[in-house]
């Protein structure tokens, strides 16, 4: 069940359910708007370790990790769910937790409806509003992931 504060987006890709899928969780830095970071150096990679447990971080180019998150669960080609722990100070806080979770649904004719529901809100507590607000980035954010996995240039 989707929490009452939650975000959701999708976006249908002209690619397979497999593909989609492995190039969300496997090459996120291709993808992941480079701005959109937590450190202090220029953000070099993103990291979702594929298993149940693993963390969510970039790496910065001077070899720092900022974590993000870690995969609650890890369902390929299907489905994946990332625990965010970022607070509003854009600092990475483990008590924390909004959950992001990303489906991959066949849709026919080569195309895959990808969603981001981004749930658990009200754990910000009474900056819960303003939260939403700040976060919701995910539609620039799978438009950007599409045109890249179809191999154009995003807007």
């Amino acid at each position: 069940m989707t929490s009452p504060l939650a975000i959701t987006k999708s976006i249908r890709v002209r690619a397979t359910r497999e593909y989609a899928f492995s190039f969300f969780t496997l090459n996120p830095i291709k993808w992941w708007p480079p701005t959109y970071t937590i450190g202090s150096a220029p953000m070099q990679k993103v990291v979702m370790e594929p298993h149940p447990g693993g963390r969510w971080f970039e790496i910065g180019s001077d070899g720092s990790e900022c974590q993000w998150g870690n995969v609650l669960a890890w369902e390929p080609p299907a489905r994946l769910v990332l625990a965010w722990r970022i607070g509003m100070n854009w600092k990475f806080d483990p008590a924390l937790l909004t959950e992001v979770e990303v489906t991959f649904r066949d849709v026919g004719g080569g195309e895959t409806e990808v969603r981001i529901v981004h749930s658990k809100f009200e754990n910000y507590g009474p900056d819960a509003g303003k939260a939403l607000q700040i976060f919701d980035g995910w539609s620039s954010i799978l438009e950007r992931f599409a045109a890249i996995a179809e191999g154009r240039t995003p807007q």
